[in-house]
This record gives structure tokens, C-alpha cells and sequence, in this order.
């Protein structure tokens, strides 16, 4: 959902979205090859809720 009231806004938003969803995807592809799987075979649906889950209980964990 887009919450922003203006285009310059949308405009955020949406490459927000994309950058969220590369980044999932990338990671989605290292822990396949970590672990000698296709990387179709994992779900991307648990692999946000497990980003979710990372992210809200040890915030501060991704560094510059």
C-alpha cells in the first residue's frame, strides 16, 4: 500500500518496495548456494517473515 500523498513521494515509495524486494531476493539466492539449493525452492513469503523477525528482535544488527 502507498501511503505517500505525493508523486515525488510515490516515486519513493515504490523504489523502497523494489530495493526491499532485490535485497530479499539476493538473500534468498546466497543461502541457496550456502546450502546446495535451487534458489526457486525457497519461499519468498518466509523469507520475509524471517527478515521480519530478524530486523524487530535484534534491531540494530546491519551495520554500515
Amino acid at each position: 500500500m502507498l501511503t505517500s500523498k505525493t508523486p515525488e513521494g510515490v516515486r519513493q515509495q515504490i523504489w523502497a518496495h523494489l530495493l526491499v524486494h532485490h535485497a530479499l531476493r539476493e538473500l534468498m539466492c546466497r543461502t541457496a548456494a550456502a546450502r546446495g539449493l535451487d534458489p526457486d525452492r525457497l519461499s519468498f513469503t518466509d523469507t520475509l517473515r524471517a527478515a521480519r523477525r530478524s530486523v524487530t528482535t535484534t534491531p540494530g544488527v546491519f551495520s554500515l
